[in-house]
């Protein structure tokens, strides 16, 4: 009898810290600026990236000491999936929490980390650093290829 993976078994909250880890897809998503607009809760994206945000592996630079570096820094817990309606549709811990399967192009699907910057579901590619810009014309940024929907099935 073929035993199924941990991600189809256990709740997020129930996971190892090396499963919690190993959920991330790294889409890089998560580290994009964004903007609450006027109405509270309603969040734009931007294509503005974290400072420590390393592109060609789409991973942050220190994510040891992230919080630490960046306090705005979220660090992401099985209560604030459940709460945070920002997050990327895409993106494991939601989709879990929300009782989906991971999509196919997710390296635990697919058994490649490529896999989601082949597909075009990453950030790789499409940001600019928050050092590089104006932070006061973040508006001009937003974008909109953030969530699309084939991106999560």
């Amino acid at each position: 009898m073929e035993q199924k993976p941990f991600w189809e078994t256990k709740k997020l909250e129930d996971m190892t810290p090396a499963e919690w880890e190993s959920l991330c897809d790294g889409c890089g998503k998560c580290c994009l600026f964004r903007l609450e607009g006027l109405e509270k809760g309603n969040y734009y994206t931007t294509n503005v990236i974290c400072k420590l945000f390393v592109e060609s592996t789409c991973q942050c630079g220190d994510y040891q000491n992230r919080s630490r570096l960046v306090p705005t820094c979220l660090v992401l817990t099985t209560p604030l999936v459940h709460k945070l309606d920002w997050m990327p549709l895409t993106c494991a811990y939601r989709l879990l929490a929300n009782g989906k399967s991971l999509p196919w192009w997710h390296h635990l699907v697919s058994g490649s980390r490529d896999t989601v910057h082949e597909v075009g579901v990453s950030v790789r590619g499409k940001v600019e650093f928050e050092e590089d810009i104006d932070l006061d014309d973040l508006e001009d940024h937003v974008v909109d290829w953030f969530d699309q929907p084939w991106m999560i099935l």
